[in-house]
């Protein structure tokens, strides 16, 4: 099971549309996925109607490490996309991971209970520095940061989220590696010289950076995926094929391209995902 952080120290930047619009993508190829959320402001947890709902969620996982998978995860009406709930109400779980001797590493040690069933998760974070973002980032195997083609986000992100990634360096020396990452630069305006000189600058900032690097991928600001949150359903169904005089690619291509960028192990099932329901392909159980 591959284990994926969408991470930012600043609020905003499109965290939660990421994860779900990759999320639903994946599991459309056939994958089985699972979202985690992990913040305090749950958007991604109701982001997808439920087929199910599990009695427990994040609370349960973290606080009592709670390891039946059948009381953690909610089914999604997505076929093959389940999601473990935010539901830390009264916001004890930072208080609770910060002072307990494995806080930082908590959900690194739980994650192996759901590796058999799922091919990946999908970690969304809060947009604030806490015990609860770096105990994602140390549980990744690679780290997503959005980040906005503006001046502020671009400070921000040096500030927050690279400061972050170095503050943890040291876990090397208990056999852990930091996970790589990677930038996407997300909310592209369709004409802005001012923002396509920051795209430009954040690509000569981390040409040298080691462990960081710019996707090639980038997100336009284009009202599919905000309607295809209203909608409930991931941005690739709800787009997939470019409108006419529309420079910016259709979302499912978007989608697509970020995925096998992020994910090339499995380029040849993303290339069947298409159509109005995503196109999926049946799973095929590996032996």
């Amino acid at each position: 099971m591959q284990v994926i952080s969408v991470i930012s120290t600043k609020g905003g930047v499109g965290k939660t549309t990421i994860a779900a619009n990759l999320g639903g993508y994946i599991a459309d190829a056939g994958l089985r996925v699972l979202l985690l959320d992990i913040d305090v402001q749950p958007t991604l947890s109701s982001y997808y109607a439920l087929a199910s709902r599990a009695p427990g969620g994040i609370y349960e996982l973290l606080a009592y490490n709670e390891r039946d998978i059948t009381r953690l995860a909610s089914h999604t009406v997505i076929e093959g996309l389940d999601v473990v709930l935010s539901n830390d109400e009264r916001g004890q779980l930072g208080t609770l991971l910060l002072h307990a001797p494995d806080g930082r590493l908590r959900l690194r040690n739980l994650l192996p209970v759901f590796r058999p069933h799922y091919d990946l998760a999908l970690i969304d974070t809060q947009g604030a520095r806490s015990v609860l973002l770096e105990m994602a980032v140390l549980a990744s195997d690679l780290a997503i940061s959005p980040v906005t083609p503006e001046i502020l986000a671009a400070r921000e992100l040096r500030r927050g989220t690279l400061q972050l990634v170095d503050e943890i360096a040291p876990y090397r020396h208990l056999g852990i590696q930091p996970p790589p990452l990677h930038l996407l630069i997300n909310r592209v305006p369709a004409i802005s010289a001012n923002a396509r000189l920051i795209q430009q600058t954040l690509r000569l900032i981390f040409l040298e950076h080691p462990g960081v690097q710019v996707l090639r991928t980038e997100v336009p600001a284009i009202e599919a995926f905000p309607r295809a949150a209203t909608q409930g359903i991931p941005a690739h169904r709800a787009e997939y094929r470019r409108p006419s005089g529309r420079v910016a690619p259709a979302a499912l291509d978007i989608v697509r391209s970020l995925a096998e960028e992020i994910c090339p192990q499995w380029g040849e099932r993303f290339a069947s995902v298409g159509g109005r329901t995503g196109g999926r392909i049946p799973h095929v159980e590996r032996p």
